[in-house]
């Protein structure tokens, strides 16, 4: 359903395209539909979106807005995310609220994992 003026749909920018879909399918169970070779598109995973073909990358110190997903097994999650080719860029971490780390996908994307637990 679409909310007027809420947000809608999120898009990534992904030096290869199956590499993404690999990595979000084995750490996330994510499904994705094909429009054509630089594009493909993702849906029901708390918002829609998708992967476009770039060189670039989204990074919180070049000032992106930070995607953060939900665990409730922080350690599963992290553990998970390096056997498929993530890379941990900040180690688990305490804030006010919980606990958190930052990893980059095999693009470079950054991410970022917390838990209340």
């Amino acid at each position: 359903m679409n909310i007027h003026e809420k947000i809608n749909y999120i898009e990534f920018p992904t030096k290869d395209i199956n590499a993404s879909k690999s990595f979000f399918e084995a750490v996330f169970n994510w499904t994705f539909i094909d429009y054509g070779p630089e594009y493909s598109a993702f849906s029901n995973e708390g918002i829609d979106g998708g992967f476009f073909k770039s060189e670039l990358t989204v990074s919180s110190q070049a000032g992106s807005a930070l995607v953060v997903f939900y665990s409730s097994e922080l350690q599963a999650t992290l553990s998970k995310i390096q056997k498929c080719g993530g890379s941990i860029i900040k180690d688990i971490f305490s804030f006010p609220g919980g606990r958190r780390f930052h990893f980059t996908d095999p693009s470079g994307n950054e991410f970022a994992v917390w838990s209340d637990k």
